[in-house]
């Protein structure tokens, strides 16, 4: 039974670029952050890669399964654990309860199915981590955090509330695609830009997530000849930025950017152009830039276990308050 008051949870999730498996320490009494942990980090090996590009669902499964056990096995000071495997073929791959009963301790996973059984779009889920971060960090108003993956994800967090459950405490949504990590040269394609720009998603009102059918769309109207700049792309992601800055219902005092599109140095000079805050990267601010998503993943775990809301309205447009995530007990 997990003890009372502040612990050490451990998270597991997967990286792409490198690609593997990222593991963070986060503790935590559930509501507040206390401190940050260590984090690492365990790669594909090319006869893995091999598996979960092509081998069966089986397969891949036991390959995430191992390879998630053995990361874990260097963090023993964590009381429960947090489990996202790779989405291959469009299913998660890896169970938390197989990881429960080899590791002997409880594991919360499927952080989503509980916020789309009552009428919410699975995500994001950051948004009530990012609520703790800025409390843990001493904001002392409204901050927004930018997650540069495949999809550029924003969160606004006001700290001053009592926790991310409160009313007008946060809100989270996807802005737009992001670009890959590059050097962009040249100008971008203004024609290319206003077609992206004009896509039914920008007039939705958030929560709002991107599909993957929705982000290729979004793509594939800044190509010109099958092809776009990466000028283009760096563009767009931080004028669709700048448009999810029109909803924030309070101005935030900076943005803070994580994710593996953080290291694009011409796509954060965009941003830090057109936004009217401050931009820095989470590495700016001593946050484990590497390790942020894991993190965010730890405290959500102990959040599932302490029967804590993970997601709300705001965040996910689900119907009321949800704490989403399967528990696994050895």
């Amino acid at each position: 039974m997990l003890r009372a008051g502040a612990v050490w949870a451990v998270a597991v999730v997967p990286r792409s670029d490198p690609a593997g498996l990222a593991a963070a320490l986060v503790q935590s009494d559930g509501a507040n952050v206390l401190a940050l942990g260590r984090h690492g980090f365990r790669g594909w090996s090319a006869p893995e890669c091999a598996v979960l590009r092509s081998g069966p669902a089986e397969a891949a499964a036991e390959v995430v399964e191992t390879a998630a056990a053995e990361l874990l096995s260097g963090f023993p000071e964590a009381e429960i654990i947090g489990f996202r495997g790779p989405v291959i073929a469009g299913a998660e791959a890896g169970s938390g309860a197989v990881l429960a009963e080899v590791l002997g301790q409880t594991v919360v996973s499927d952080f989503r199915s509980s916020d789309r059984a009552l009428g919410g779009q699975g995500g994001p889920l950051s948004p009530f981590f990012h609520h703790a971060l800025a409390r843990f960090k001493r904001e002392a108003g409204p901050v927004a955090f930018l997650t540069l993956g495949s999809r550029a994800a924003l969160s606004w967090v006001d700290p001053a509330t009592a926790g991310p459950e409160a009313a007008g405490a946060c809100m989270g949504f996807d802005a737009g695609p992001c670009a890959p990590v590059g050097k962009g040269s040249g100008q971008p394609d203004r024609a290319a830009l206003a077609r992206m720009l004009a896509a039914p998603f920008f007039l939705r009102m958030p929560p709002k997530l991107l599909d993957d059918g929705a982000l290729a769309a979004l793509v594939r109207a800044l190509e010109r000849r099958g092809r776009s700049s990466l000028a283009t792309r760096i563009e767009a992601t931080a004028e669709a930025v700048a448009r999810g800055f029109e909803h924030f219902p309070a101005p935030p005092a900076r943005l803070l950017v994580a994710g593996e599109g953080r290291a694009n140095p011409a796509l954060i000079a965009r941003l830090a152009a057109l936004l009217p805050c401050p931009v820095q990267t989470v590495d700016a601010v001593g946050l484990p830039g590497d390790a942020l998503a894991a993190a965010a993943l730890a405290h959500l775990a102990l959040r599932v276990a302490r029967g804590l809301a993970t997601s709300g309205p705001s965040t996910t447009g689900v119907a009321a308050l949800v704490g989403g995530g399967q528990i696994s007990r050895p």
